[in-house]
């Protein structure tokens, strides 16, 4: 297998580099389920305290702003 196939490719859908917020997310998500946060919940309460602030809000996460983020961010 060669790494010039389509499905080797670990960021292959990206149309764009990631800005600094998106990484900051990322980082934070992929922080909260490497300590066992398996649910949406405990997942927005590890954002709300760990950051980044969400940017639909006051800087609060809440399950319809996390949704419609993420929604946005996957278009």
């Amino acid at each position: 297998m060669s790494n010039t196939e389509p499905y080797v490719q670990p960021h292959q859908a990206r149309k764009r580099p990631n800005t600094p917020f998106e990484e900051l997310l990322g980082d934070s998500i992929e922080r909260a389920y490497g300590s066992g946060i398996a649910d949406l919940p405990a997942l927005l309460a590890h954002l709300n305290h760990a950051g980044p602030p969400c940017p639909l809000t006051s800087g609060e996460w809440t399950e319809q702003s996390y949704k419609t983020l993420m929604a946005r961010l996957g278009a």
